[in-house]
Parts: C-alpha cells; structure tokens; sequence
C-alpha cells in the first residue's frame, strides 16, 4: 500500500464529506477557487517533465522522482457521492479521506464534455465538444457525441491537440485503456488521439491492462483509464440503489488492484467526469407533449438537465417567455449570448457558437426537461440525471496516491 499525498499547500488532506458550505443542489459559479478537471492532465505532464507543461494542481513536489502516471476517470463518480458509496466502497472512502481534494468538471456536466475537457486540459468553449447532444451547424442534424464515427471529421470538429499528444511526441509512451467498442470513435479520437488503445472490460481486465501498460519500459509513462458502470447504474437504477451499490464496490476492487499493484517509482490519479442526481417523477416537464414547449423550436439538443433550443428565425424571445412561463422557478431560461458571458464555457470561437442553442435552458434543484418523443425512449425513464450546474454534478474527486 502507498503513502498519502498532501494538497499542494502542503496542509492538511481534504476529507471525503461535501465541500464546505456548499449545498450540494447549489449553482455553482465558473470561477469558483480550487483545481478544474482540465487541471490534470497538465499538472501530470508536469511531473513526468513534458516541456511547457503547467503545474495548477501543484503536484511536482509531491510527486518528485515518479516516472509513471496512471490516470483513471471512474464515469459518474461525483464528489458528493463518495459517502454514499463509503459503505460498500472502503478503499475509496480512505483515499478520499486521505489524499482527496474536489475538482469542478466544467460545464455541461456531461460524460463527452468532461472527457475532452480532461483530454485536451483546455475548457469547452476551446475543443467544440459543448455537450451529451448539439446541433451540427448549418443543419437540423444532432449529433450525439457518445455514438460518433468520422462524421463530422473528429479532428476537425475538435481541433486542440491532447495531452496524450503533447506526452508523445516530449517522448512519454502514452496508453488509452477502455472499453473495446470505444477504440477509433469519434469521441475516442477527440479526447485521447495520440494514446495507443487497449481495449479491456470489467475490473480484471482494466486494472491488469492499466498496470501492465504502466509498467512497460524504462522512460516516463502515462497510462489513461475509463470505467462506465457506475454511471450506467446510476442512470438506470438510481444513486444508493442496489444495482448502484455493487458497481461501487467493484470501483473500489478496481482502486485497491491498481494501487496495490503500482511500481515504486509510478502515481494513481483518480477523477470522474460529473456527479448525479435522481429526478423525481414529480419534477420531469416533458417538452414533446407540451405545445407551449414545441412553438417556435426547428432543433431540441442537449440533454434533460441542460437543454439547447435552437429556435426559428424571429423566434427567440418567444421561445425564452414561453418556457420562462413553463418552467418558473425550475429551470433558468437564458439566450446562449447570456450563458456565454457567465464564462462556463471559456472563450467560445466563432465555428463553436453555433453548437449552442439560441435558448439555453439550465435546471434547477431536481428538475429535467424529457423530450419523450423526439429521444430515444430510454432517455425518459432514466432515474438519475447530470449536466446542470449544481454542485453535487459538477464537483468530483481528484485522489493522487504513489507507489
């Protein structure tokens, strides 16, 4: 077993509870202090000596002399889910006490947005992928980024260069370690391009195929990781839920191989890509039988906790009274210049703006917008749902453990 790592401030760890003073079904605001998920893959870089390599989450110190990162992403693994998990999940309950700290994910709190947010280590506005769904400018296509092949071209639809790339061609052997039918996807090439792939299922396979990746050579390795099941269970069963109880216990299996097994001179770096939250039955609008909701829209994007409107000419305003009426208090209903300003995004280019609805409609405490209809049926009989700006979906984990 390894020894803890301090914060950067050298002070105490940051224990596994919520962060202080923070109502978990709070709005967080974009520049709120502490370290971003964009943050880790930079500051990883920094520690395995990649030039031009910043440092934001301060862990040169106390990585000193590791050759070796791994870095896993356990997919909807939120901050403030951690205690719900601590009971089956012991291992993750005492790293998160020990050498824990939250990161924001960045907004939408969605699993392709995160993803490439944590692959590039730049913001949303920067890479183009700016949620679950977007419209394709210049058509009425949606594209759903967790189903994409080569159209749009990847490299052109999300134009920064990876970290994986960066390590790669500074002479650090990169690895990509998910599951099979991830391998050259559009979101696979957008996130990680320049990792070679290994495909692996189940906690066996990912933490055998991580350490051994981690493992191979003499120079400076860096080894990503993905693990889907929590999420997955989340969204079909509920958080707390029986089935959501086992996928944590297998996480921690999955946490306790790969610390147990990582080499002398090697560190773990675990995250997630956004938290979750279970929507009652009560608080679901339903965009697809409500005629109020459908005027005046030519494209519906996004997902049920954020929504992307795109409306027809002329329309706009008519589109922010109507659902402004609809929703109330559950939802805020802004243009996309408004959400823009806010600076969630980071600088937005001109040929990403587009992607953005002309209506951006962000839920409130446990409410979503369904879009019964026009989605795939599952999508309106999921339990749990992320990607608004609450706290409990935006903050995650960030353990650094060495060997």
């Amino acid at each position: 077993m390894t020894g803890p790592v301090l914060p950067a401030d050298g002070g105490t760890p940051v224990g596994g509870g919520p962060v202080t003073g923070v109502d978990p079904l709070a709005v967080l605001a974009p520049d709120r202090a502490g370290g971003r998920l964009a943050d880790v893959l930079p500051s990883a870089l920094a520690v395995l000596g990649v030039p031009g390599s910043p440092d934001p989450l301060g862990l040169t110190s106390a990585l000193a002399g590791v050759r070796r990162i791994a870095v896993l992403l356990v997919d909807g693994l939120g901050w403030y889910q951690v205690p719900t998990a601590a009971p089956y999940a012991p291992t993750l309950a005492g790293l998160t006490a020990t050498v824990g700290r939250p990161l924001v994910a960045g907004f939408p709190s969605t699993t392709p947005t995160s993803l490439v947010t944590l692959g590039t280590g730049v913001a949303p506005g920067a890479h183009g992928v700016l949620g679950f769904t977007v419209r394709v400018p210049g058509t009425d296509r949606v594209l759903t980024h967790t189903n994409w092949a080569a159209d749009p071209p990847p490299l052109r639809w999300q134009p920064v260069p990876t970290q994986l790339q960066r390590a790669r061609a500074a002479g650090v052997t990169t690895t990509v370690v998910s599951r099979p039918e991830f391998g050259g996807s559009g979101l696979t090439l957008a996130a990680n391009r320049g990792g070679d792939f290994r495909g692996a299922v189940g906690v066996d396979q990912v933490a055998a195929t991580m350490l051994a990746a981690l493992s191979v050579g003499d120079g400076p390795t860096l080894v990503s990781g993905y693990h889907a099941d929590l999420d997955r269970h989340g969204h079909l069963s509920g958080v707390d839920s029986a089935p959501w109880r086992s996928a944590a216990a297998e996480v921690d299996l999955l946490l306790a191989r790969l610390v147990d097994g990582l080499p002398s001179d090697a560190a773990l770096l675990v995250t997630a890509d956004h938290g979750q939250l279970d929507i009652p039955v009560a608080h679901r609008f339903d965009l697809d039988t409500d005629p109020r909701l459908r005027d005046g829209l030519r494209v519906v994007a996004g997902e049920a906790r954020v929504r992307y409107l795109h409306a027809e000419p002329g329309a706009v305003d008519d589109v922010v009274a109507a659902w402004s009426a609809v929703l109330g208090d559950a939802a805020r209903v802004r243009t996309r210049e408004e959400v823009v300003a806010t600076g969630w995004f980071g600088p937005v280019p001109e040929e990403h703006l587009g992607r953005i609805g002309d209506v951006v409609v962000t839920c409130n405490d446990t409410y979503a917008v369904l879009a019964s209809r026009t989605e795939p049926p599952m999508a309106s009989k999921l339990v749990a749902y992320h990607g608004a700006d609450t706290a409990a979906e935006l903050t995650v984990p960030l353990l650094v453990v060495r060997g």
